[in-house]
């Protein structure tokens, strides 16, 4: 079978919610992919950030044969073991409180969403202020939460209760502040919205605004979390705690689950019955979480992405004085952007066609993120492939 095939049968039998590269990925190992056709890529963007330790991590591939032979789902209605120890994993390594967990980002923007206006039903509050720009999910609270009007096209009537500040100005966030606030919700660095990272004193004057104001500070750490930034997770840049944290992407290492994290110093807000999610942090993701988790640890993965995201930082500034029409490098460690004054996607075509996967978001923002294992020689072979393209752009 060849793309053109399974292109065909995706035009017969799948619904068309996708803008697809005629490209039909069959293998991974690590930074590299093989198509369907046998040729190989680089893969500079890796399941959209869920592929964090790259495509079948060993550990990751190991953990979810073992949890296969035993058991692979647990109703939440009873206890189950990997779940347990995962939260504790997942407290440990971010701030003191408990997870909730689920299956996609959007679930827990989801889940973020109602714990709030749980959290603020008493005083009749429930109005949330997220960013322009920003992106949180594709369901129906998730678009409305997310600051692009783009997404929200065809889909009214949407929820209310939603505003939107500019990011990293105070001021704004401050000026939409009234006595339905309840919360605050934010990326540490909007992904979809062209990375760019929230300023030291953007995200410590919210925390200290939140406590002022007994707002929650809600923090999207989808595409941020599980060692993008060179920190287990974003919010570690800045000194503080979010009271709410939403994670999925990376943290199954490739396979589908997702979490809320609230501290524990709220009130029981979520209790049996106010929340749920069938799937939600069953044996086999859970082990495959546990995974992650071990993988970062014991083979020093955030001070790799740290070294290895100077070192492609470096990379692109060298080729932003070599093209004039490179306007900015930005981002954090593993989590770059490269803004152009030209449209982006054409050099993500022309990419592909010679063996590099990226992303461009925005139309003149390319997005590299690359495996947090990722090495040198891989970084210099992508952008060596990157230039050549660079190069014939008109």
């Amino acid at each position: 079978m060849k793309t053109a095939d399974v292109q065909n049968l995706y035009s017969k039998f799948v619904l068309p919610t996708y803008t697809q590269a005629p490209l039909c990925l069959v293998k991974g190992k690590g930074s590299r992919v093989w198509d369907i056709e046998n040729r190989e890529y680089l893969d500079f963007f890796p399941g959209w950030a869920v592929s964090g330790l790259g495509h079948c991590p060993p550990a990751v591939v190991n953990a979810i044969k073992e949890q296969s032979r035993k058991i692979l789902h647990v109703p939440n209605n009873y206890f189950n073991l990997k779940q347990a120890q995962l939260a504790r994993t997942l407290v440990e390594a971010s701030f003191d409180g408990r997870a909730f967990f689920c299956s996609s980002g959007a679930e827990a923007t989801e889940a973020a969403v109602k714990f709030a206006r749980k959290f603020g039903s008493v005083s009749g509050r429930y109005e949330i202020i997220s960013m322009k720009n920003s992106f949180h999910g594709r369901t129906l609270a998730a678009i409305t939460a997310t600051g692009q009007d783009k997404v929200k096209h065809g889909f009214a009537p949407l929820p209310g209760g939603f505003v939107y500040a500019e990011f990293n100005n105070l001021d704004s966030v401050k000026s939409l502040i009234n006595d339905k606030t309840v919360a605050v919700f934010l990326e540490p660095v909007q992904g979809e919205g062209g990375v760019h990272v929230a300023t030291q004193e953007f995200m410590r004057g919210l925390r200290k605004l939140c406590d002022e104001k007994n707002l929650l500070l809600i923090l999207d750490e989808v595409q941020t979390g599980m060692g993008r930034t060179g920190k287990m997770f974003g919010f570690q840049h800045y000194g503080i705690e979010p009271d709410l944290m939403t994670l999925a992407k990376s943290l199954g290492g490739g396979v589908p689950i997702g979490a809320l994290v609230a501290h524990r110093k709220l009130p029981e807000v979520f209790t049996p019955g106010t929340h749920a999610a069938t799937y939600g942090g069953n044996p086999l993701v859970t082990a495959a979480a546990l995974a992650v988790f071990d993988v970062i640890k014991s083979k020093g993965l955030l001070r790799n992405a740290q070294e290895m995201g100077d070192y492609l930082a470096a990379s692109l500034e060298k080729l932003k004085g070599e093209f004039s029409f490179i306007k900015e490098i930005r981002g954090l460690a593993l989590m770059r952007g490269i803004e152009l004054s030209v449209s982006g996607v054409a050099i993500v075509d022309k990419a592909r066609q010679n063996g590099l996967l990226i992303n461009c978001t925005q139309d003149k923002v390319l997005r590299i993120m690359p495996a947090i294992n990722v090495t040198k020689k891989l970084i210099s072979q992508a952008m060596a492939i990157l230039r050549d393209v660079l190069a014939e752009v008109p």
